[in-house]
């Protein structure tokens, strides 16, 4: 399993580069973050959270081959008008949930393991985990969408967590 960076690391803050070759390696990364992806109960994954400031994220809605989605290099072409309430958490910020409104369809653009372009239609979790995700690779967080107040909230939260989580460790 990975390592799964989490609110304070750097690495989620900075910007992300277009992947350029699909080779071997990314393949072996991709499986890699699958497994970390499971190992961790989550729904989605971006390379960001791995410590890869790469234009790659992971989805996996049903754990196993056919809820299976990779997008690399992905652009959000389209959102619908309409909004609905979700609740979400992020593996970078375990814990930590709260109801953000986000579209409800998105179209998206993207490239396959292989470098070949694809465009796919999502809605209902899957939209929401691609937007959710995609926001990964532009540096931002679930909770940079929640009004500044409830944002700090959360942010002093997980560092008491795991300011006591560290000082367990210690022991």
């Amino acid at each position: 399993m990975l390592d799964i960076y989490t609110l304070d690391d750097e690495v989620l803050r900075t910007d992300t580069e277009k992947v350029t070759e699909f080779d071997q390696s990314l393949k072996i990364l991709v499986d890699a973050m699958f497994d970390t992806l499971t190992e961790a109960d989550g729904v989605g994954l971006a390379a960001p959270q791995i410590g890869v400031s790469k234009k790659l994220f992971i989805v996996d809605l049903q754990k196993g081959e056919e809820g299976r989605y990779v997008f690399i290099n992905p652009e959000i072409v389209e959102t619908s008008i309409e909004e609905g309430p979700y609740e979400e958490g992020c593996l970078s910020i375990p814990g930590f949930y709260r109801t953000l409104y986000r579209p409800l369809k998105v179209k998206i653009q993207a490239q396959d393991l292989n470098g070949k372009y694809f465009n796919l239609d999502a809605e209902g979790v899957l939209a929401r985990v691609i937007q959710h995700e995609n926001d990964h690779l532009n540096r931002i967080l679930f909770i940079d969408h929640l009004p500044e107040e409830e944002k700090e909230k959360v942010e002093k939260a997980f560092r008491k967590k795991e300011a006591k989580k560290h000082k367990r460790k210690q022991k």
